[in-house]
């Protein structure tokens, strides 16, 4: 929820919002350093996951975003990033990066409710630094609750190399489609066309590198797929992965 914390900054559809914990209850300053954990963990598991969260604005939040009294639900925000610094009381804190989602949020300022803005034209970069430019893109929706649950049960270790990511927020472990999903591949978003993998193995099977043949062996390696009695993975997907995308 922004606005809580003196190193907050909103701006309607992005907000950097300061994570919780080392604040003193009657004063709001910062009185020791914050973790990652509770809250700022599930935050930076969202980031993690892909997952949108819920923010809600109150009276605390500077104007023109804030109200004058009680509590407002302002829609579904993206967590695009998240970091630790030095705040203003000197000690550490956890910041987010929180992107209002186009359709699914409602930004409240001078004008009244508005969509998120599309974003204004960008300054002309300094020499060497990369320009930035507004985009518009079209996604795939993908089932996100199947894939926590794929790689839960592998607990996130890798179906290839059975190596498991130590990141900040827990571990780490990429869903990949055996058959790719939208045209012209048109493979389905279920449990027997995914699979768990690290990030670099998820490369090599995107690419063909490695795939996987009848035998639930990796191929070239020569090693057998990991835990394929946690999901099974259907046969006709991994053909059709190996027949389109093995490398030559």
């Amino acid at each position: 929820m922004p606005g809580v914390n003196a190193d907050d900054v909103d701006h309607g559809d992005e907000v950097i919002y300061t994570g919780h914990g080392g604040r003193n209850a009657n004063t709001g300053r910062q009185e020791s350093d914050q973790k990652l954990e509770q809250g700022n963990l599930g935050l930076a598991v969202c980031c993690d996951q892909g997952l949108p969260v819920r923010v809600c604005r109150g009276p605390k939040v500077e104007a023109p975003y804030g109200t004058e009294a009680g509590y407002r639900y302002d829609g579904l925000y993206r967590v695009e990033e998240y970091w630790h610094d030095v705040g203003q009381d000197g000690f550490r804190i956890w910041r987010f990066r929180l992107r209002a989602i186009p359709g699914e949020a409602t930004v409240f300022g001078p004008a009244g409710p508005t969509q998120p803005p599309s974003p204004p034209p960008p300054p002309a970069p300094s020499p060497g630094t990369p320009a930035r430019v507004p985009t518009t893109t079209l996604r795939i929706v993908r089932d996100t609750a199947l894939s926590a649950t794929i790689k839960a049960a592998h607990d996130c270790r890798c179906q290839v190399c059975d190596i498991q990511l130590k990141v900040p927020s827990g571990f780490y472990a990429e869903a990949a489609h055996v058959q790719p999903l939208g045209a012209p591949h048109n493979g389905p978003d279920i449990s027997g066309n995914v699979l768990c993998l690290c990030p670099n193995h998820h490369v090599l099977f995107d690419k063909g590198t490695i795939w996987i043949d009848s035998s639930l062996t990796v191929q070239p390696l020569g090693t057998p797929l990991k835990r394929p009695e946690v999901h099974p993975v259907d046969a006709k997907y991994t053909a059709y992965h190996a027949g389109h995308f093995r490398a030559q």
